[in-house]
């Protein structure tokens, strides 16, 4: 097969889909690696380390598209991309398409095969492909607040882990995931005072647990939410329904509520978002915005910002399905690992993941294989 690794372009998106070891078991395999120049300077590879795995550098993302039976990315196709779609061609990357209809009718007209890291999903209910980037967005979550809870950023001036005879920030973080935990780890790490929410009463014994009484975990719900928030100085949307749009659990009249000059980093925003005065993307050029006086944070490519780590991270979690996609086929490869069909979200023109489906109001069709 012919794998075919674009630049990203999404601003400020650093990241590369494959490491110059990734290309060499690639090559190994018998297929071929297309990346584009440059592609992965800004995680601190060089053409010259891809060549020497193997890989054919090209000049343009229309050639890689024009040549790749596979493309192999990290960011969902952007406008300018979608022009460069083929039938049959196999769109391997994040997509977060419930809230995207524009992406969505793309692929569906294009008629591609869309595999979307995010819905990859192990019998035990874990996302193994975003469960890497949710880390970090999750740890970063915890970096971006205390910055912006600094003065000079509209922030209410908190150190989120006070000093000797001053109290703490206090940090609540909506969701006790992936992201949520690591956001936690981090705040209990500085210091903070932490509260947090979710729904199952397994995973808040889980997170008291191992976190050792160093936090304090509450049920998921509107009355909790609601008090926690207004007491915030720090909120973190960690909120997941994998391939689903993101449910709105803080409403505007809560946020008029809160602190003067208290943040909101909504980490739910890629699918989004839960936060309901969040109606815009920001980026890492121009991160936040004020809304009733509080410091919103939405960019939805958090751990672009560190590229170095999130590549290794994320390659290290795709490679070996994008290798059973190579070696087989997407379609064998789906019947023969049920998690990896999970992340199949469109084909040849239909939508194939009934939460996107559900989420835009498209029919869904079943795809076996």
């Amino acid at each position: 097969m012919i794998i075919g690794v674009p630049k990203e372009i999404k601003p400020q998106e650093n990241r590369i889909a494959i490491l110059p070891s990734g290309v060499k078991s690639f090559v190994d395999a018998g297929h071929t690696v297309c990346i584009e120049r440059n592609a992965g300077v800004g995680s601190g590879f060089s053409d010259e380390e891809f060549v020497s795995a193997g890989a054919k550098i090209m000049q343009s993302p229309k050639e890689i598209y024009d040549a790749a039976e596979m493309i192999y990315k990290v960011k969902e196709p952007l406008e300018p991309e979608y022009g460069l779609l083929r039938e049959g061609q196999i769109i391997y990357t994040y997509l977060h398409l419930a809230p995207d209809n524009a992406q969505t009718k793309a692929l569906i007209d294009s008629k591609v095969i869309s595999v979307a890291y995010e819905t990859v999903q192990l019998e035990d209910g874990s996302l193994p492909l975003l469960s890497p980037m949710s880390a970090i967005a999750g740890r970063m979550s915890i970096q971006v607040g205390a910055y912006l809870l600094q003065k000079i950023n509209d922030g209410n001036g908190t150190l989120l882990g006070g000093v000797p005879g001053v109290e703490p920030g206090h940090v609540v973080i909506i969701g006790g995931g992936v992201v949520g935990l690591n956001a936690a780890k981090m705040a209990v790490g500085l210091g903070a005072r932490v509260t947090i929410l979710d729904l199952c009463i397994e995973r808040l014994a889980y997170i008291n647990d191992i976190m050792a009484n160093r936090l304090v975990t509450l049920m998921s719900n509107g009355y909790n939410i609601e008090k926690s928030v207004r007491e915030a100085d720090l909120v973190i949307g960690a909120v997941l329904v994998p391939g689903a749009k993101a449910p709105k659990l803080v409403s505007e009249a809560l946020v008029s509520q809160m602190r003067k000059g208290a943040v909101i980093v909504d980490v739910a925003i890629d699918q989004g978002g839960c936060v309901e005065t969040i109606d815009r993307l920001t980026s890492h050029n121009n991160p936040y915005f004020l809304k009733h006086d509080v410091v919103h944070y939405s960019v939805p490519n958090m751990p672009g910002a560190v590229p170095r780590t999130s590549t290794f991270a994320l390659s290290n979690a795709t490679m070996s399905y994008a290798l059973q996609i190579a070696n087989k086929g997407v379609e064998a490869a789906m019947r023969d690992d049920a998690a990896l069909a999970k992340g199949l979200n469109t084909y040849k023109g239909k939508v194939a993941c009934k939460a996107v489906a559900d989420a835009q109001g498209l029919p869904y069709e079943e795809v076996t294989f």
